[in-house]
């Protein structure tokens, strides 16, 4: 059996595109690493690979056609940033050029990643998956041995509706799901401090906590996030001492002491 390229796969994923998934797998991503542990992340959304971007390592020349069998079975490199080590299309295609690939060579392409990264000793590998549940999800599934799934999940009805059924597919596909981070839970005030709900609330039955997911954490709204993301400065980076900087350390603490040992 091929040798797992870390002690812990997961695959963050959501049932719907804009609720933040990127932004939480790199956050979290950097928050276990600020806890001392090696971690690695695999951009899986091949279609809109936005990893590089927010680790400003964004590619604008076109590339030449990428060959899969790599001559002489030769490992792909990751590119290392900020304590992390990296693989993603966007380090393959230009910022502006499709993947213009079926799905058999998308999923060839990240078993690819997986299994000739010449990746360290990690003790974490996060996948940041493709939206949805379609498909080329359900396919990839079944090819990126995942030992857990984390769940993003914004506070908007059409939003938990959607990651219910990813959660669905993850149970089918015999992926524990190890819970759900709720982004863009609350805005602050800037000017009265005062916390605002800027989504109505969720019916409690629709919900994917009914579901018994457990939340890891709620992260709070904040336009900074993209702004830092634009300049290839991850928030949890630039903004230390933030809340949702601590968000992020909270939620790497509850999925370390569940799963490290």
């Amino acid at each position: 059996m091929e040798e797992s390229p870390a002690r812990h796969i997961i695959g963050v994923g959501s049932g719907k595109g804009g609720v933040g998934k990127t932004t939480v797998a790199v956050n979290l991503a950097l928050a276990l690493r600020a806890r001392g542990r090696a971690v690695g992340v695999v951009d899986a959304d091949l279609n809109g690979p936005n990893l590089p971007l927010m680790l400003g390592i964004t590619r604008h020349r076109w590339s030449e056609p990428w060959t899969l069998a790599r001559k002489g079975g030769m490992a792909i490199e990751p590119v290392r940033r900020y304590g992390l080590e990296v693989v993603s299309t966007g380090f393959i295609i230009g910022e502006d050029e499709p993947m213009l690939a079926e799905g058999q060579i998308l999923r060839m392409l990240v078993s690819q990643f997986l299994g000739q990264t010449r990746w360290s000793s990690l003790d974490y590998l996060i996948v940041d998956l493709p939206p949805g549940t379609g498909d080329v999800q359900q396919a990839l599934l079944g090819q990126l041995r995942l030992g857990h799934a984390l769940v993003v999940v914004t506070p908007q009805y059409v939003a938990h509706l959607d990651a219910r059924k990813a959660v669905s597919m993850y149970r089918r596909a015999e992926v524990p799901v190890l819970g759900a981070v709720e982004n863009m839970a609350s805005l602050t005030c800037p000017h009265c401090g005062e916390s605002i709900q800027v989504y109505p609330p969720v019916p409690t039955e629709r919900s994917v906590w009914e579901m018994g997911v457990d939340r890891l954490g709620s992260v709070p709204l904040d336009p900074g996030f993209a702004a830092a993301a634009d300049r290839g400065l991850p928030l949890l980076l630039e903004r230390p001492e933030s809340d949702q900087a601590a968000a992020f350390h909270g939620i790497a603490e509850e999925v370390d002491l569940r799963l490290a040992s």
